[in-house]
């Protein structure tokens, strides 16, 4: 996936779901984009092209939920509320990123060098027409 062009919350999840294909057990996906951008629906897309019917909500109080029914674990967090990287430790975070999942980071923008370097980074993009542009970032 190198860059999608969103006019709806379905045509989001499709381009996760493109991105879904491509993703093996620790891979990590970092999700960028200013508030309302789609990011949880993005996220949706990814947990349901994995095979999962689990409701996807953001973790944005929680900082993290795991969809352990599709074919590989999604563990999703969230950053936006987080102060300092020791919050991150206090988790377990790092042991996320190993246990044979896909982690998927949205405002992963926060914290970038906490990321091992096989990270995908995804931007998403707001247009003036509603529309939504997802990218791949090198």
């Amino acid at each position: 996936m190198a860059t999608c062009t969103s006019h709806s919350v379905e045509e989001t999840m499709a381009c996760a779901a493109r991105l879904a294909e491509t993703l093996r057990p620790n891979d990590v996906v970092a999700l960028c984009g200013e508030l309302g951008a789609g990011k949880t629906h993005f996220v949706k897309g990814l947990v349901a092209a994995g095979g999962s019917a689990e409701a996807v909500t953001s973790p944005t109080f929680t900082l993290v939920h795991e969809y352990r029914a599709g074919r590989v674990p999604v563990f999703h967090f969230d950053f936006y509320r987080i102060a300092r990287a020791e919050e991150l430790e206090q988790i377990g975070f790092e042991d996320f990123m190993d246990d044979n999942g896909i982690s998927v980071i949205e405002w992963a923008d926060r914290f970038p060098g906490l990321l091992p370097t096989r990270t995908r980074w995804i931007r998403i993009t707001a247009g003036a027409d509603d529309s939504r542009v997802i990218e791949e970032r090198a």
